[in-house]
Parts: structure tokens; C-alpha cells; sequence
């Protein structure tokens, strides 16, 4: 009985080893979780016929548990590196059903889906019209490779001074290429519905007390005259709602320029200061190509692109589980759910029992820190020496014993 209790002790002590040279191994592994071997002791009888004085028959691994703790974050600054910091866990699918993974060091593939070393897809809840997210299905978060869409100019917004006591014009005849025909200008640049720049400017020229005219030039075409009013406290009466309305000339090239193009005036003054430009604004922008993409500590990416505009892309998800210990492992830092686990609860990072999504950081293996590991390698390591040298003294024993008996 020694002997076979002296090897399961052994082999306890190697199931130890391995269990630990693995933690060991995988301590540079992003997101990895170690594991501990859980061991019992043997009985060779039934409960129903254990004495008081038996003696029992070594032991016997019984599980290996996982250690599901926080590993330290570890700033990358990389746009797609992301770790969880709190409970869930990333949803992935290669195709083959979903896998839950806390490692987050995802990359853009060849055709825009963000995967994991693997090549499994990131899932994400898809956006709606709503402006909101579709909890109800999963989809690949793919990146918008393409370039944002221009939006034509149709509206411009001036907020100016005009001076009150501005003299008229010397020369009655506007032309813009004569600056005695007008007082003051103001420049800006539209958008045509291809993202092509047009330069444009607004010429004014004093009428009368408190009366002007707007000249609208786009590339040196006329989109038009305009007058506009002023009471005697310098507030804009005419046109009442303020907007001032434009033919533009169209381009060349196929695109085209809203018609009418609106210059709302409704915040432009007539005081006794100096012509005072303001600010202009218009609501087009050129088409604008993928600069970044940020993510949200509730997971919600959002696409930037170089003309200042965003998309949002989806909302990331992620899983938890009312057992982790019931979860399977199957490589490549990937776990499955498993009927001990329970079904996957989906939610958002930042709700209820989620953690929070951090962008740019990575969530390191939570045996990173080899000194634990080793101090438990080393009584592992004494387990199976005294083990050994317990097999080794039975042998003697029993060669003393065999040697007697020939003696007789």
C-alpha cells in the first residue's frame, strides 16, 4: 500500500508542476487566467466501511480550478487594444459559434472586421436608426474603411457688424472687382455634392440709413442681391426671419450647389463700431477618409474622419456568467460556455455587473507576477521529493525484507 500511496503523491506532485509551469509559461499571455491544482485524499473502502483506524491510499487530483482575478492594465496606447476593467468578458465568433475572451489586443483584418490574433471577429450590438444600438442580435464590428460622404453647402450663418456709420459707396455700380463699390466683404469656403471647395464671398454695400444690399459671389459667379433692414437700434427687421436667399452659379465638373443656397443674417448688427466680420459658418464639409476610432468606456465606437464628422460603428458587448468555473478553455485565451457555466447574460460595459471598456490599454496575465508561482513551484517541487524518497525507503524495505526471507 506505501508504494502506491508514495506514487499517487508523485503523480499529485507532477499534476501540481504542470499546472503551475503552465501559470508560468503564460505570464506574458494578454488576458491570460492561471489555474491551481485542487487535490483529495483516497480511501480504498467505502464510507459505510471506513474505521476509525483506517489508513488511506494517497491522493488524487480532482480539478483544476481557474483563478478569474484582475490582471493589471497596461497602457499600449494602440486605438483597438482595449481591456475590461471589472467582470465580462469580449464576445468573438471565427464562424464556428461564439467564444468569450478577456483579451482584448484586437487589429483591423484585410476587409475592415476587427478580429483577435485568431482571426475571430469582435461582436458588437448593431447601431439603429433610433441613434441608439440594437441589443436584440450581434453582428462583426467592421471599421468604415471607406470615406465619409460630403455634404453639400445649402446654409450659411454670419454673425457680423455692419458699421452704422458707413459712408455709400463712392462708385454707385457694384462690381466686386472695384473696391469703391462696396464697404465691406467677408470670405469663406463652400462645398459643392462631391466635396469639391468653392471659394465665396459676401460683398455688402450701404444703400441708404440703415439699409444694405448683399452681393453673393461663389468662384467670381453672382448668386445674387439681397437687401436687409435695420431699425434705429441697430437689430436686423428685414428679411424678418433673417435669411437671405441665393442662386449660385453650378459647376463644371457634374457636382452641383444647393439652390437656394440660405445665408441666415439673423444675428448680424448695425452699430456705431467698426465692421466687425464675426463668425461664418456653413453647414457642408468635404468627404473625409478614416483617421481614428474611438471607444467609449460603455463600448460605443464611434469613427473619426479627417472632415471632423463621426459615425458611430456599434456598441461593444459583452458576457458574464452566473458559474465561471463551469467555463471550457480551448486555446488561443478563448473560453466556451458549457452547460455548468450557465448561458452567456449579455449586457453593455459600464450597466450592472459590467465593468468598464478602457481604450488603449491591455488587462496583463494575472500570474505576470511570477513570485507566487514559484514559491508554489518549490513546495510542489519538495511534494515530490519527499514522495520519491517515501517510494525509495518502501523499496528498501522491501529488498530487506525479500533478502531475509531467502536468508530462512
Amino acid at each position: 500500500m506505501a508504494l502506491n500511496q508514495a506514487l499517487s503523491g508523485i503523480n499529485a506532485a507532477q499534476a501540481d508542476l504542470n499546472v503551475i509551469s503552465n501559470n508560468i509559461a503564460n505570464a506574458g499571455t494578454v488576458g491570460f487566467k492561471g489555474s491551481a491544482a485542487q487535490f483529495a485524499e483516497v480511501y480504498a473502502v467505502t464510507g459505510l466501511n471506513l474505521s476509525s483506524v483506517a489508513v488511506g491510499s494517497g491522493a488524487n487530483l480532482t480539478d483544476v480550478q481557474q483563478q478569474f482575478a484582475q490582471g493589471d492594465l497596461e497602457t499600449t496606447n494602440g486605438s483597438l487594444d482595449m481591456a475590461i476593467s471589472g467582470n465580462g468578458f469580449f464576445i468573438v465568433n471565427s464562424g464556428s459559434g461564439d467564444q468569450y475572451t478577456r483579451d482584448g489586443s484586437f487589429h483591423e483584418d484585410a476587409n475592415g472586421n476587427v478580429v483577435t490574433a485568431s482571426g475571430a471577429n469582435l461582436q458588437v450590438y448593431p447601431p439603429n436608426a433610433a441613434g441608439g444600438f440594437n441589443t436584440s442580435t450581434l453582428t462583426n464590428l467592421q471599421l468604415n474603411t471607406a470615406q465619409s460622404a460630403a455634404t453639400p453647402t445649402s446654409t450659411i450663418s454670419i454673425s457680423s457688424n455692419l458699421p452704422a456709420g458707413a459712408s455709400l459707396p463712392v462708385d454707385t455700380t457694384f462690381s466686386p472687382t472695384d473696391t469703391n463699390s462696396y464697404n465691406n466683404a467677408s470670405s469663406l469656403t463652400v462645398y459643392d455634392s462631391q466635396g469639391g471647395s468653392h471659394s465665396a464671398t459676401v460683398y455688402y454695400v450701404k444703400t441708404g440709413n440703415n439699409t444694405w444690399n448683399a452681393n453673393l459671389y461663389i468662384d467670381g459667379n453672382s448668386a445674387g442681391t439681397a437687401a436687409l433692414t435695420f431699425n434705429s437700434a441697430g437689430a436686423l427687421t428685414s428679411p424678418a426671419n433673417g435669411n437671405l436667399s441665393f442662386t449660385p452659379t453650378q459647376p463644371t465638373n457634374g457636382a452641383t450647389l444647393p439652390t437656394p443656397m440660405t445665408v441666415n443674417v439673423s444675428n448680424t448688427t448695425q452699430f456705431g463700431t467698426a465692421y466687425a466680420p464675426g463668425t461664418i459658418n456653413q453647414n457642408g464639409y468635404e468627404a473625409g477618409v478614416l483617421e481614428n476610432v474611438e471607444i467609449g468606456t460603455d463600448g460605443t465606437v464611434t469613427a473619426v474622419y479627417s472632415n471632423n464628422q463621426t459615425t458611430q460603428l456599434g456598441q461593444i458587448a459583452v458576457a458574464n456568467f452566473a458559474n465561471l468555473q463551469g467555463l471550457q478553455q480551448v486555446g488561443n485565451n478563448n473560453w466556451v460556455a458549457t452547460q455548468a457555466s450557465g448561458t452567456a447574460v449579455l449586457g453593455s460595459a459600464s450597466t450592472g455587473q459590467y465593468g468598464d471598456i478602457e481604450q488603449g490599454q491591455l488587462e496583463t496575465s494575472n500570474t505576470s507576477d511570477t513570485t507566487a508561482q514559484l514559491v508554489d513551484m518549490i513546495q510542489a517541487q519538495q511534494n515530490y521529493q519527499a514522495n520519491s524518497q517515501m517510494l525509495g525507503t518502501v523499496s528498501s524495505l522491501d529488498q530487506a525484507l525479500f533478502q531475509a526471507v531467502d536468508r530462512s
